[in-house]
């Protein structure tokens, strides 16, 4: 065979490695821009649930402010006669401490140890004991709580029966304002304040919400919510 076997040159070696390599660079930016954009996207998804978790649970129990019961005039039988001074502030909101403070029906009963029970037969009586108390026959036992949720060292906590817990962390920022009628004896937000006067005059109670992600993999998100009173506040 007079035939000689050639490769390849030096060139079209080089030239295959560059497009090999330019390929895998390629490729590589690809995955680690979806693996970004993964990322980025369960971050902002868990800041979304945690902000649901928290505005929800806080909704729940605002809407049940100033309900006690089937009866207005309840006779303060507690231990310590807190009850009507709580009753007649039954949301407050400090803005120094970032602290709101709610007194509130504890819907269904599984909240634990209430702060007060109000025992009623809906007809001619009713009266506010400290923590359980139970109804004779024909009567009907509220349980109401004091609950305080607060921003302390980027989290929002909840304090109830003595205890505090901890629901959501890196919050950057937590705003609480009081859509307000004209007077007691309006219905239609006319302004929103921080520090109402007057609470008869509260009419709703708007929570702002800001969670941060701690690897900064997405930018701070701010998620705001309204709650009307069900019970116009005495």
């Amino acid at each position: 065979m007079n035939g000689r076997c050639r490769g390849f040159s030096l060139i079209e070696l080089l030239l295959a490695l560059a497009i090999s390599l330019a390929l895998v660079l390629g490729v590589t930016q690809i995955f680690m821009a979806a693996n970004s954009t993964y990322r980025a996207q369960s971050a902002s998804a868990g800041m979304q649930e945690d902000a649901r978790f928290v505005l929800s649970k806080l909704l729940q129990e605002i809407r049940m402010v100033g309900v006690f019961g089937c009866l207005q005039d309840i006779t303060d039988a507690s231990a310590s006669g807190d009850f009507r001074a709580a009753r007649n502030a039954p949301i407050k909101w400090d803005n120094a401490l970032k602290k709101l403070s709610l007194v509130t029906t504890d819907v269904g009963g599984n909240g634990g140890v209430p702060t007060w029970t109000v025992v009623s037969d809906c007809r001619a009586r009713a009266t506010a004991y400290s923590q359980r108390h139970s109804p004779a026959a024909g009567e009907l036992a509220i349980p109401i709580r004091r609950l305080d949720y607060r921003l302390r060292d980027d989290q929002i906590l909840l304090t109830a029966g003595g205890r505090t817990a901890a629901l959501v962390s890196n919050v950057k920022a937590f705003a609480v304002s009081f859509g307000l009628a004209d007077s007691a004896s309006g219905t239609t937000v006319s302004s929103y304040s921080s520090n109402p006067g007057d609470p008869a005059r509260i009419r709703s109670v708007r929570l702002s919400l800001t969670l941060a992600d701690p690897n900064r993999r997405v930018r701070d998100q701010t998620f705001n919510v309204v709650a009307s009173l069900r019970n116009r506040l005495p």
